[in-house]
């Protein structure tokens, strides 16, 4: 026992490491709701330098004084546009050429065939990059809302661009205040204390703050790049994993003030015991996120460190801030039910683990095999999935402005007008080219960007050249963002790559997703296999064995195909989602696996620390019991952290946050609490093979059964 000046100088560390911490906090927590200042959402800047459309922008800015990004004004009347209709529209875009970032002077307003739609086309600055959202918002300002049966909506890139800066925007204010209150409530159910919640929630807030200072200031300094979706990962990402760790931590402080008298050495021993799980499995999500690197999408490698950044904070205030606040409201922060100093078996106070290890033990081999059969039953679900490239319209959960104008071009011209595919070849080929490109199932007119680009297309003015380069343009038959667009788009670059000489380069939005898919299917072949690899080294050195991380790899990729199976099930019936996103599959695989794994490293590491003690099979059903509590109302945690992304009305981020619960609580409901602890405990010591282990507690069963 300490003297009193032993818990005096005890006492005086903890405060002052919370003092520092509250320091670090208060010079941190203005960049929590800063990242949208460091953030960009433009598609185009993420995909590989050797992409084919990457090199057709650095061509197309050849063309022009200064790249732009077109916002489409589209202005409709059912019966026909009137004369007064056609005066508005003029007025209109001599208004639009006066906002700052529009790039003038505009062309003039394209007529539709039909008499009953006319498209203004607005370019705007690329270099004003974020500002454009705010272009765009001026300009629906000056169109306005629809009159007299005359429909307006402004469309396009530009369009598509504000409308998901608006729901980014949502996530430093909405996101972050769903996620607290999920959080909160979360724990006042767990811990059904008035003053214990505090502690995770506030060290949970310090993570992101001390996370967000290092994104803004790498983000500012063009080291990494942040987009919406990394963003709002980052949130529920480092709330959601906080939680759990402090989770794991406050179980294990609580159980050992049964053992301990003073709070300081409850603490060391929990902290010993638990630091190496939370480390474990902080390192584990760690370098799964870093795995992103190896992708060739720019936006999966900024997901990557960013992500990786957030848990890095995390562990760090979880294993310094976390414990130093308990230990200075030592048994008081249980109030009402604080724990005695009675040495009572951890065990007691866990009756229904207890009952379900009980289970386990009586029913081993069906339990696992029965979970496996129905793993696997769920998995069938695979076929469902249909990753794709999500169109414009299927983007958003709700209908955006964007999407409505895009709608209205695809009834009144041909759908591609606006956002034309781009073709650059050398002069001598040009004809040639643009004759192969009209033949191309998809494409509506093939015709050359000339000098003047101010008046109405003239068929007969020569083509500029730029280092003996014409650009052509290819009005698509299809919505730009569609599949049948992209089908043409590939058909155009294998028809125009076939002229001789041409040295044909294909570019525009529709070839951004193109090339944008294509590179998701790559990153998925390379970073797959690559993270389970690196999950099973950091498996195999935490429980010295080679056969149990091989199985838990199996469990979670067995968990992982049920998840998706389910999902899309999910996706296509109940929710009328069109289909996932080509990203979906690699960063449901990363975040599932990794966090998944997560509760298989609390559950065996307890495991083998009982196994040591008790023998392996009396280990397996100690350490279910044990953790049993505590991980599922980590998991429960989790999945309603990521579930908070449903607020975002963007059907990539809902379909992920979506995964991740269901994912999750699959983990933690049946992989690990029935699952896992079968075939543990049906395969007994061989578990722990090669190690010692393996060998020393076969033998002691080996006794106990004679």
């Amino acid at each position: 026992m300490p003297g009193r000046g032993g818990h005096g100088r005890i006492t005086l560390v903890a405060v002052a490491v919370v003092l520092a911490w509250l320091v670090v906090g208060a010079v941190a927590g203005p960049y929590a709701g800063r990242l949208s200042e460091v953030a960009t959402n433009d598609n185009a800047s993420f995909l590989p330098a050797e992409a084919e459309a990457t090199r057709a922008q650095e061509l197309s800015a050849r063309f022009v004084e200064r790249p732009t990004t077109p916002a489409l004004v589209v202005y409709e009347r059912a019966g026909g546009l009137t004369d007064a209709d056609a005066q508005r529209v003029a007025a209109d875009a001599a208004r639009f050429a006066r906002v700052p970032g529009v790039v003038g002077p505009l062309p003039p307003p394209i007529p539709s065939e039909d008499g009953q739609a006319l498209q203004v086309v607005v370019p705007i600055d690329d270099a004003d990059g974020e500002r454009i959202g705010t272009v765009v918002e001026e300009l629906r300002a000056i169109a306005g809302d629809d009159r007299d049966g005359l429909g307006v909506d402004v469309a396009g890139p530009a369009g598509l661009l504000a409308d998901l800066i608006e729901v980014f925007s949502a996530i430093d204010g909405t996101l972050l205040i769903v996620t607290l209150c999920v959080v909160l409530v979360i724990l006042l159910v767990v811990y059904r204390s008035p003053v214990l919640w505090i502690f995770p929630l506030l060290s949970a807030g310090m993570s992101f703050a001390l996370a967000a200072v290092f994104v803004h200031l790498l983000a500012d300094a063009d080291v990494i790049k942040l987009n919406g979706q990394a963003q709002g990962i980052l949130t529920v990402l480092v709330f959601g994993a906080g939680t759990d760790y402090a989770l794991l931590l406050v179980a294990r402080y609580r159980e050992e003030l049964h053992r301990h008298e003073r709070p300081w050495y409850a603490m060391r021993a929990a902290w010993r015991g638990a630091a190496p799980a939370i480390v474990a499995s902080g390192g584990t999500v760690i370098v799964s996120l870093l795995c992103l690197l190896l992708s060739s999408l720019n936006s999966n490698r900024a997901l990557g460190p960013v992500a990786a950044i957030g848990i890095g904070a995390t562990l760090l205030v979880m294993l310094t801030f976390l414990p130093a606040l308990l230990v200075l409201g030592g048994r008081w922060a249980f109030w009402p039910r604080r724990p005695p100093y009675d040495r009572a078996d951890p065990r007691a106070e866990h009756g229904i683990w207890s009952r379900i290890a009980g289970f386990v033990a009586r029913r081993a081999r069906p339990v696992w095999l029965l979970t496996t059969l129905a793993m696997a039953a769920l998995a069938l679900g695979l076929t469902q999935l249909g990753a794709t490239t999500l169109g414009q319209s299927d983007l958003f959960t709700g209908r955006t402005d964007s999407v409505a104008g895009q709608e209205v071009i695809a009834r009144h011209y041909p759908a591609g007008t606006g956002s034309p595919a781009t073709i650059f070849t050398t002069r001598e080929t040009a004809q040639e080219v643009a004759r192969v490109a009209r033949g191309v199932p998809g494409i509506a007119a093939v015709r050359p960007v000339t000098a003047d680009r101010t008046g109405p297309p003239d068929p007969n003015a020569p083509p500029a050249v730029v280092d003996d380069t014409v650009q052509l343009e290819a009005t698509l038959a299809d919505p730009p963002d569609s599949d049948g667009a992209e089908r043409a788009v590939r058909s155009l670059r294998a028809a125009v790559h076939g002229v001789p000489g041409s040295d044909a380069v294909v570019g525009g939005f529709t070839a951004i997703n193109v090339d944008t898919s294509a590179a998701s299917t790559r990153d998925r072949n390379v970073i797959i296999p690559v993270v389970l690899v690196v999950i099973a080294i950091i498996l195999a050195l935490l429980l010295r064995a080679l056969l149990a991380p091989l199985l838990l790899i199996a469990t979670v990729l067995l968990s992982f195909a049920a998840t998706l199976g389910l999902c899309a099930l999910v996706f296509r019936y109940v929710l009328d989602f069109p289909g996932v996103d080509a990203s979906f599959p690699l960063f449901a695989f990363v975040f599932l696996v990794a966090l998944g794994i997560d509760y298989n490293i609390f559950l065996m590491s307890r495991v083998r620390e009982e196994s040591v003690r008790r023998g392996t099979r009396a280990g397996v059903l100690a350490g279910l019991a044990v953790t049993g509590g505590v991980i599922t109302s980590a998991g429960i945690v989790l999945a309603a952290t990521f579930s908070a992304l449903a607020v975002l009305p963007l059907v990539v981020l809902v379909e992920l946050g979506v995964a991740v619960a269901v994912g999750v609580l699959l983990d933690t409901i049946v992989v690990r609490s029935l699952l896992v602890p079968a075939l543990a405990y049906d395969i007994g010591p061989k578990i722990w093979w090669p190690g010692r282990l393996s060998r020393t507690n076969g033998e002691r069963e080996a006794r106990h059964a004679r």
